[in-house]
């Protein structure tokens, strides 16, 4: 059964979803990084410190990081491990060229590779890494199963992997004032900022439309990983989830 977060797509076209997913983060990588500022008031950067902390307790010595659009995950994970090697993989060629060239100011052009690619076909041997990381990312694949599955398989046994996502707050309280920010403030800045404001419109439809909690997790275990667990953040609006295989 199709997960309702699979059909919420950028534009209303008959074109598959991973298609519009790559067309649309290319229109807008420009202006990606000021709008991920803005959308979370720079909270996602404490967001992401608490995810590469948990992937760097276990000390991986390879890291994929999924959806690794414009690098920011790959370069805090890569200065988090020392040693690790870690390989980005996005549908996005705009993301990654300018993904690689904060890599090169960095000065871990020589630990980070960004490449193009599928998370639902992923280029890689069965076992190929010690962790992996989607930040950001999974409310954007085609099919969350496939996504997972292959995730799975590409990790190795004993591996962890993590997933940073947006989520709709449960509590009561919370709920309208999230709700008046996502389908208001945002979409207007992105209207404002970025030169695609559907992609800002399709941005809160998309984390409404993905399963969070014990669903999430039920997604995890079907996919054959083990220990799922949730850990929410700032009030539910954010969740990071790991597992082993």
């Amino acid at each position: 059964m199709q997960i309702d977060a699979e059909k919420v797509k950028p534009y209303d076209s008959a074109a598959g979803k991973t298609g519009q997913v790559e067309a649309m983060f290319d229109s807008i990588a420009p202006a990606y990084d000021t709008m991920n500022r803005l959308m979370t008031m720079g909270i996602d950067r404490s967001w992401r410190r608490k995810a590469v902390e948990m992937v760097a307790s276990s000390a991986p010595r390879s890291i994929l990081d999924v959806a690794t659009g414009t690098g920011d995950f790959a370069i805090a994970l890569a200065e988090a491990v020392p040693g690790a090697t870690v390989t980005g993989i996005d549908l996005s060629g705009q993301m990654l060229a300018i993904g690689r060239r904060k890599v090169e100011k960095a000065s871990l052009d020589g630990r980070i590779t960004l490449q193009k690619g599928d998370c639902l076909a992923l280029p890689f041997a069965d076992g190929s890494f010690d962790a992996i990381t989607v930040a950001f990312g999974v409310r954007n694949f085609e099919s969350l199963a496939r996504g997972y599955a292959e995730m799975a398989r590409v990790l190795r046994p004993g591996g962890t992997l993590c997933i940073l996502e947006l989520a709709v707050p449960s509590s009561p309280l919370v709920r309208p004032f999230y709700n008046i920010y996502t389908r208001g403030i945002i979409p207007l800045a992105g209207r404002i900022i970025s030169s695609d404001p559907r992609a800002y419109t399709y941005l809160p439809q998309s984390i409404a439309a993905m399963p969070s909690g014990q669903k999430m997790l039920a997604l995890l275990r079907e996919a054959g990983l083990r220990q799922p667990r949730l850990r929410p953040l700032t009030l539910g609006v954010c969740a990071i989830y790991t597992a082993h295989k």
